[in-house]
């Protein structure tokens, strides 16, 4: 009898529509049938090098059907699979693996080396199984190659029983901070995170499992997660589109480029496009913009945003080139799933290991559980929630707050500007400073008076930014979210001579 596990669901639909794509990812068109066999087989593996239910397995891949395989595999034998950082470097992949306690992980050979590295400090980890990617990067001792062992390995559902209990888990270490995991049972989270059987996430959810064999249609929806996988927003997508019986389409090694997202979007007649704020949005509208005739954009329903400010410039430049498409900037995070976007939504077991940060995010109140995850917002007399950003990364100026979100959005309006992040660096008057660190548009030369000038008219005098850092790349992390620290430290360093 189906449960509202992630792997029952996705077994139930796999049977109902076997021959139907599931995958497309570069020269790889897998089938439901295909996908499920190749998922049953990386099961069975893990399975015979000991792994089992309630064991934690990374996942350190770029997006790839090898990423989805592991996923439903781990949740097949009732393992956890862990969202591990690629860009991550030994130190911060030893603290990880080792908060994890991961026994096993499956990684693309081009990481191979870092985990090389730390093994010999990691007395849980004993399996890796590397998937090959035309690198020649030295593997740790014992990897083993993933298709030969799926090539050897039994394809057949002969698994036990599941349960809605069983745990699934996405590390997340938001903008900052050391990364942590966000423990949820999988029924909570099928319904706060996934769609709960509806892949548009309006709220149509349903009440049983097999309710999913009732939505499905003659021809399912096609979505495109440009994110990385390890970023919940993709993954969510991912299950939401494979539990409507719909098609997930994979680009080229993961990698995020415009015009092969809008070659893809008309190849491949994408209905969703998921993007992850203005560092994504921006340049798929530049490329749009320049080449409108060489796309072909008209089965786009929805481009949801989620992780990132989507500025109000952004969106009307987005609407402009796809008047057709509704342009959806949601809200949410690894620790309440998509706010906003359901009619109620469960809360969390909390945080691995860490029964303080539990305490601290995951509060009870006359017997109702909330979630407390460090965003501002306030409620306007006609209802409306505004919201003001993220209160762990908000600058502390004279003793008023600025929400960096609402400083970026406003920068990113200048005709000068490409991007932009907002942080606050150390100001004896002040107690801290706001300072810019923006990426200009080629052949572009913003000046601190310039940029000045034009945020007066749209901000309050405290939130403009006193100090400008001109760099050639702002770096966000691999989920497109702004790097935080890193843009500090690098305003900090630029600025050691003083205010420029």
């Amino acid at each position: 009898m189906a449960t509202f596990n992630l792997a029952d669901l996705f077994e139930m639909v796999c049977d109902a529509v076997p021959d139907r794509e599931a995958v497309v990812s570069g020269e790889r068109r897998f089938t439901y049938r295909t996908l499920d066999d190749r998922a049953n087989r990386l099961a069975h593996h893990l399975a015979s090098v000991g792994i089992g239910r309630g064991h934690h397995v990374g996942l350190q891949l770029l997006n790839g059907t090898e990423y989805v395989e592991g996923m439903l595999a781990c949740f097949k034998i009732r393992a956890v699979p862990i969202n591990v950082n690629y860009r991550y470097v030994e130190d911060e992949l030893r603290y990880l693996y080792d908060d994890a306690d991961l026994r096993a992980v499956i990684v693309h050979r081009q990481f191979g080396e870092r985990i090389a590295k730390i093994q010999p400090s990691l007395e849980l980890l004993k399996h890796v199984l590397v998937v090959e990617d035309r690198t020649d990067v030295p593997l740790p001792d014992g990897a083993r190659a993933y298709e030969a062992e799926l090539a050897s390995a039994s394809p057949a559902r002969d698994f036990g029983a599941r349960s809605a209990d069983d745990v699934y888990c996405a590390y997340t270490g938001g903008t900052t901070g050391m990364p942590k995991g966000v423990l949820w049972r999988q029924e909570d989270i099928f319904f706060a995170g996934i769609g709960g059987g509806d892949p548009l996430h309006a709220g149509n959810v349903i009440e049983r499992p097999e309710g999913l064999l009732e939505r499905i249609y003659d021809v399912g929806l096609c979505a495109l997660p440009t994110p990385p996988f390890m970023h919940v927003s993709s993954h969510w997508l991912v299950f939401s589109m494979l539990l409507g019986a719909g098609k997930i389409v994979i680009a080229p090694g993961g990698r995020f480029d415009p015009a092969t997202i809008w070659r893809l979007v008309g190849d491949e007649r994408v209905n969703v496009l998921v993007i992850v704020g203005d560092a994504m949005a921006r340049p798929l509208a530049d490329e749009l913009e320049a080449r409108a005739s060489t796309y072909d954009t008209s089965t786009l329903m929805v481009v949801g945003s989620g992780g990132a400010v989507l500025s109000p410039d952004t969106k009307n430049r987005l609407t402009a080139v796809l008047p057709n498409a509704f342009i959806v900037d949601g809200f949410g995070s690894s620790e309440t799933g998509t706010m906003g976007a359901q009619p109620s939504s469960a809360a969390p077991l909390g945080y691995y290991k860490d029964a303080q940060k539990t305490a601290d995010t995951f509060v009870e109140v006359d017997g109702v559980r909330w979630v407390t995850p460090g965003d501002f917002a306030i409620v306007d007399t006609d209802g409306t929630i505004v919201l003001r950003g993220r209160g762990l990364v908000s600058i502390n100026t004279g003793g008023e707050k600025v929400f960096p979100e609402v400083v970026e959005a406003s920068l990113k309006e200048h005709p000068d500007v490409f991007d932009a992040v907002v942080v606050g660096v150390p100001d004896e008057r002040w107690g801290e400073r706001v300072v810019a660190v923006v990426q200009p548009r080629t052949a572009r030369a913003p000046t601190l008076q310039e940029v000045q000038d034009f945020l007066r008219a749209r901000l309050a005098g405290y939130k403009v930014p006193r100090d400008l850092v001109v760099v050639e790349k702002v770096e966000r992390q691999p989920s497109a979210k702004p790097d935080y620290r890193w843009a500090r430290e690098r305003a900090v360093e630029a600025l050691a001579g003083g205010p420029s």
